[in-house]
């Protein structure tokens, strides 16, 4: 609080003229000049600014699902705005330890905690809000591109108050020690501490508020959020009590409840997130064979669609081509395939390059999982096995083309690719039908059109 603020705070004794006292100004009034003046305001557009950049640096990769976006705002609003946090929290509180200010506050007859949490207010409440206004805009722009689902608000909620916490923390140091470097030292180190967890393995690393969980299909325990609250909130109001309230030991308070939700966080370790079975759930089209996608990603289900047309096409009722087509966890029948996960290949809900989506997905039908060749020495294996590659080669080309085949294969896949086009539908029909019913082990079986 301001020298301003303390004559003006102080002022209920009675004047030297023996006149009545002044009315001492309302706590809320002072709440408001504390948060309009001095570095507040600027520290929440800075970390809003610093947050939305971030974001938009990697859009529009996070907006198509909300895990994506809400894991990215996680990260981006701690890492980079709990540093800023930290830094500007402790220049507030150490302005109050110029001497002439001190001498100020020597008089006033607020009670000292009252006068901290009147000083630290800026500290708090800024961050706060510039992060809530950076994870609104972020959450705006997601909202016309994601699928199933919703921000896991009680997360985003946990992250504004470990923020808030950040502040406070950073307020309290400056409080204890005054140093013109102090906060770019404060912040270096917050964002060492914030970091470190990610590079921990054992269940405690859940305890630090940037830690990383981008399975799409996974929603958090509901009591996550709350306790995570707790446990931030907590230690920094300990170290406010134990800096400025008149029984110091009530810090013990906030701080058992901090460990108190610490416990079942790092007990409980990945379990702290759970399968959802709705964003899990097959979305599927009628066309033959079916595209199915997860509903997280129900969105994308008429861009894959689009992108698999042809190959279906060709592979509609031949014997051994799969039924069924299926992205995300969702388990496979017995003539079912399964599409590469859609989080690096969507971009505002569309695919990035349906070409080479629709051609991997192929390619993924022919894979040949089979014991090591013990055959390699031998010239008539190599030959076999040279052949069949061009062959498997071709055929994907064939059912999906993408562009650059030419340049990355040789010349027996090229020809085997000229003959496959050659082909009318039927032909290319009883040709499926071979290739899909030979043995996938036996190179020598594989058939050459």
């Amino acid at each position: 609080m301001s020298a301003v603020d303390m004559r003006t705070g102080s002022s209920g004794a009675q004047g030297t003229s023996g006149g009545p006292a002044r009315p001492r100004p309302r706590s809320g009034r002072v709440l408001r000049t504390e948060l309009i003046r001095g570095i507040g305001p600027a520290t929440g557009a800075v970390i809003a600014a610093v947050v939305c950049i971030a974001m938009f640096a990697k859009a529009p990769a996070w907006q198509s699902r909300w895990t994506d976006t809400t894991d990215l705002l996680r990260i981006a609003g701690l890492l980079l705005g709990g540093p800023l946090a930290a830094a500007a929290g402790c220049r507030q509180g150490s302005r109050d330890r110029r001497p002439a200010l001190r001498d100020l506050l020597a008089t006033t007859p607020r009670p000292a905690l009252r006068r901290t949490l009147l000083a630290a207010a800026p500290a708090v409440v800024w961050p706060v809000a510039g992060y809530l206004l950076a994870a609104v805009v972020s959450l705006l722009a997601t909202l016309p591109f994601a699928g199933y689902g919703h921000p896991f608000g009680t997360l985003l909620l946990a992250d504004a108050v470990a923020l808030g916490a950040i502040g406070l923390l950073g307020f309290v140091v400056g409080r204890l020690a005054s140093w013109r470097l102090l906060p770019l030292l404060v912040a270096v180190i917050t964002y060492v501490v914030l970091g470190l967890p990610s590079y921990l393995t054992g269940d405690a690393r859940w305890l630090g508020p940037v830690q990383e969980h981008t399975f799409a299909w996974d929603r958090p325990q509901w009591w996550f959020g709350p306790a995570s609250a707790v446990w931030t909130a907590g230690l920094a109001a300990a170290a406010l009590l134990a800096l400025a309230a008149r029984r110091r030991a009530t810090a013990v308070i906030p701080l058992a409840l901090a460990v108190a939700a610490a416990v079942p966080v790092a007990r409980t370790g990945d379990g702290l997130w759970r399968p959802d079975p709705g964003a899990a759930r097959p979305v599927c089209d009628t066309e033959v064979p079916k595209v199915c996608v997860s509903a997280a990603d129900s969105r994308a289900l008429a861009a894959v669609s689009r992108a698999l047309a042809g190959a279906r096409g060709q592979l509609r009722g031949v014997p051994g081509a799969p039924t069924r087509w299926v992205e995300g966890p969702a388990p496979l029948g017995p003539h079912d395939a399964r599409l590469a996960d859609l989080g690096d290949e969507m971009r505002h809900g569309a695919l990035r390059d349906p070409a080479r989506y629709a051609h991997n997905a192929v390619a993924n039908l022919f894979v040949r999982d089979c014991p090591a060749d013990t055959g390699g020495d031998d010239a008539a294996a190599a030959a076999a096995a040279s052949r069949a590659y061009d062959v498997d080669g071709a055929v994907v080309q064939w059912l999906a083309p993408q562009p650059g085949f030419d340049d990355m294969n040789g010349e027996g896949a090229r020809t085997v690719l000229r003959h496959l086009r050659a082909m009318d539908a039927a032909e290319g029909r009883a040709y499926l039908t071979r290739y899909l019913g030979a043995d996938r082990c036996d190179l020598k079986a594989v058939p050459v059109p």
